[in-house]
């Protein structure tokens, strides 16, 4: 069957998640975070990477329609923050699937979520994302909005360069996504990589640290806004670079391999 259309604007049950201060040591763990890292990988005075927000505002995805699912891959990633992540905590989450568009070679579907504080019912997070499925364009849709980013024409004020290790995808999938894209070489084959692949969202979470760091001083309690285009697939072991451009609040990032390859584009961060 096509794309079920029917979904966009419906919005979904609501989905509780709680997380232990073990869930978000491992998630600092799987996106590459370590020793010089401890107020995120160990327990004492234990602080949250801010891109935990988008697992913790994650609710299960519904059935989009009848394809392959080796076709799809994340495209877009965005959070707000509307307060800092405690080490354990839980939220109560609703999403709805916001747009549905042809880009020709694939459909683009988009989504939303808000999640909620679990005994108050304060808005803790809004979170958007999107997935571009290959072969499922050409229904004569509309193609959606532009985003009228644009590369600063001037240096970066910061450059941050990580390692990614040889094992990262295997940690990184503990926190929730068991996708065999990312272990499997036989699926990572069938979807035209030469390996299995790192997830979008480990390669997003490791910017995520550069932009804590190098932006917010470290502090995650400034950390109030993200997102970014993926454009192109890191393999795990590759060392990645974010130039970082601030304006007062306004950040601007883009993160790149080694060789110059884009894998995170038209990145936004908002500090406050």
């Amino acid at each position: 069957m096509p794309l079920d259309h029917t979904l966009v604007g419906v919005e979904s049950p609501a989905h509780e998640r709680t997380w232990t201060s073990k869930d978000t040591m491992l998630y600092a763990l799987g996106v590459g975070a370590g020793t010089g890292e401890l107020e995120f990988t160990t327990e004492k005075g234990q602080r949250v990477l801010p891109t935990f927000a988008v697992l913790a505002a994650q609710a299960p995805g519904r059935r989009l329609g009848d394809f392959d699912p080796a076709l799809l891959v994340h495209a877009e990633q965005g959070f707000e923050l509307h307060r800092e992540l405690p080490a354990a905590g839980g939220v109560r989450t609703t999403s709805k699937v916001t747009g549905i568009y042809d880009k020709g070679s694939g459909a683009l579907v988009t989504s939303e979520a808000r999640a909620v504080d679990l005994s108050t019912g304060e808005l803790v997070i809004a979170s958007r994302s999107s997935v571009f499925i290959r072969g499922e364009g050409g229904f004569g849709g509309d193609r959606g909005p532009r985003d009228e980013w644009a590369l600063p024409d001037r240096a970066p004020d910061h450059k941050v360069t990580y390692s990614t290790h040889p094992e990262q995808a295997l940690i990184y999938r503990l926190s929730g996504d068991y996708n065999p894209l990312h272990s499997d070489p036989e699926f990572a084959a069938r979807a035209g990589f030469s390996r299995p692949i790192l997830h979008g969202l480990c390669t997003y979470g490791v910017t995520g640290r550069a932009l804590l760091h190098a932006a917010a001083k470290s502090d995650p309690g400034r950390f109030r806004a993200m997102s970014g285009r993926f454009s192109s697939p890191v393999l795990p072991g590759e060392s990645l670079t974010v130039s970082i451009w601030v304006d007062g609040a306004d950040v601007l990032f883009r993160t790149a391999k080694d060789d110059g390859t884009v894998v995170i584009d038209r990145g936004r961060a908002t500090i406050a």
